[in-house]
């Protein structure tokens, strides 16, 4: 077997960590990364950020099976239209700006998202806030590891399934891309893949054990855990940059 240079207890945790974070995901439409990614870089850091981007590939395409029936398929286009470019630029971005103040600059753009929804305001899905979000959330996946805030703050006000389906297309197409990008500028590396595929049961795990939660989360409990974990993912992003 690939070595990656992990202890028993090491593994253990992954594979503890990553049930949770996948049933999470599974239940809301996306968390994975913003539970794992903070815990798992301490346990030791060749778990993230690519291993956990590639499980959460994996969640989101399965979800996307799941619940398909509910899928927006009108605002996809729009919303894959916006993540290209803005994953491209977060790339670039990356090449002039210091990850430090990239990290803090989104951190403190989510927060505030998250605290002007919370008070009230929601955002009417149109075409133009579709590009828009998409383009956020591809330039803050790209340069920052957290793509899924915009795009839950956009939909939160939706059903549960509508939520999970369509966040579960994006984040199939958008990390695939994001995937891609990574391999041809050489940054994938096979120890990567190795670790995900170590991962693969306990994501397999998770998700079945969404199945049964997703039943109990809808309407108000789907937009309160969109903010919690949004919150959640911005104080994170904050925290591990500032610490740099």
């Amino acid at each position: 077997m690939f070595d990656v240079g992990l202890s028993a207890p090491e593994l253990v945790i992954g594979l503890a960590v990553i049930v949770v974070a996948a049933a999470l995901q599974g239940s809301i439409g996306f968390g994975l990364a913003v539970l794992s990614v903070p815990i798992l870089t301490v346990v030791d850091p060749v778990y993230t950020p690519i291993p956990t981007l590639i499980l959460s590939l994996m969640t989101a395409a399965a979800t996307l099976v799941r619940e398909h029936g509910d899928l927006d398929l009108e605002g996809l286009g729009w919303i894959i239209g916006g993540r290209i470019p803005g994953a491209l630029v977060g790339a670039w971005i990356l090449t002039v700006i210091t990850e430090r103040l990239l990290g803090i600059v989104i951190g403190v753009i989510v927060l505030l998202a998250v605290g002007v929804l919370a008070a009230g305001l929601s955002v009417r899905l149109t075409r133009a806030s579709r590009l828009i979000a998409g383009a956020i959330s591809g330039f803050s996946g790209t340069a920052a590891g957290i793509g899924g805030p915009p795009l839950a703050l956009l939909y939160r006000s939706q059903s549960g399934p509508v939520v999970r389906s369509t966040l579960g297309a994006i984040f199939t197409i958008g990390i695939t891309i994001n995937l891609v990008i990574l391999a041809v500028v050489g940054v994938m590396t096979m120890t990567d893949v190795a670790v995900a595929l170590l991962l693969t049961p306990a994501m397999i795990v998770g998700f079945g054990i969404s199945g049964r939660l997703r039943l109990h989360v809808d309407g108000e409990r789907v937009r309160r855990g969109i903010l919690i974990v949004s919150a959640i993912a911005a104080v994170s992003l904050l925290a591990t940059s500032i610490a740099r």
